[in-house]
């Protein structure tokens, strides 16, 4: 049973190709030749018609499910559809064993539409800490990986997300209104204001990664699961990012945010539109 970071870095030393190995191969045997031919039966919807579940999520979990926690023994999994379900399974999140965090196609309506737009997420975590995350968008042929202390990379190349350019509007990505309750409604709706262009935002992982590459300055979410943020949340971190829930402290992956909470390239933008948040 591993049950030290040290020990879990010196894995991360010699296993990280390994994790992107499963990865590469979980979307190629799972979810590529399901794109743009998925049957009517491969598709089902969970809490509604925006939120949809395809053969191509639930067999790249069961995938990765076997191969990740083979490759740490004594680790455990919290996937997206596993803890759908079963709740209970997402109480891993905050317990001592190290933990793969996994949503095996984030963007899944992208997906069901043909849409590019969608990616594979795996982040390691132990005792609420993110150690590693790999973001994979398969049909782009990106793969975007970050190690806590040891900076974030896209296709090999460091990612520094730097400020955003002076003098422009803040280019802010939001939750969809369906996914928010009336306060976080009314939060939200300050980010219309002079100075910041907010935009309906599309897969989590892949706008993490937009502010990683200095693309997006700042995302605006409502919702907690892991899956969805516990990748790009340390890949925006050790770009040199920062993120703030309502309360002015950073977002933890085990729960109990003040949401809606903000992502950034840099602590200034995410302060900035953290107190606009709070006038909400």
């Amino acid at each position: 049973m591993i049950d030290d970071t040290g020990t879990i870095e010196e894995f991360l030393a010699h296993h990280s190709a390994d994790v992107e190995e499963a990865i590469r191969k979980a979307a190629a045997t799972e979810i590529l030749p399901r794109f743009r031919r998925l049957a009517e039966h491969e598709v089902d919807q969970k809490s509604g018609p925006h939120d949809l579940v395809t053969d191509a999520d639930r067999l790249a979990e069961r995938r990765l499910t076997e191969e990740l926690s083979a490759l740490l023994p004594g680790s455990v999994v919290v996937g997206e559809e596993a803890v759908h379900a079963n709740p209970s399974s997402y109480d891993a999140v905050r317990g001592d064993a190290p933990v793969w965090i996994i949503d095996p196609v984030d963007g899944t309506r992208q997906f069901v539409h043909g849409n590019d737009g969608f990616c594979t997420l795996v982040a390691l975590a132990h005792r609420g800490t993110v150690l590693a995350s790999w973001t994979y968008a398969p049909v782009r042929d990106q793969f975007a990986t970050a190690v806590r202390g040891k900076g974030a990379f896209l296709d090999g190349e460091r990612l520094f997300a730097g400020p955003p350019e002076p003098g422009r509007d803040l280019k802010v990505a939001v939750s969809h209104p369906d996914y928010t309750t009336e306060d976080q409604k009314r939060a939200l709706r300050a980010l219309w204001t002079d100075g910041v262009a907010p935009r309906s935002c599309g897969s989590a992982g892949l706008e993490y990664l937009a502010i990683a590459r200095g693309e997006t300055d700042a995302v605006a979410f409502s919702w907690e699961a892991a899956w969805d943020h516990a990748a790009g949340l340390l890949l925006v971190e050790e770009a040199g990012g920062a993120h703030l829930t309502l309360t002015g402290e950073p977002f933890r992956i085990t729960g109990g945010n003040a949401l809606p909470f903000t992502a950034a390239r840099d602590a200034t933008t995410a302060r900035r539109v953290g107190e606009l948040l709070r006038t909400g």
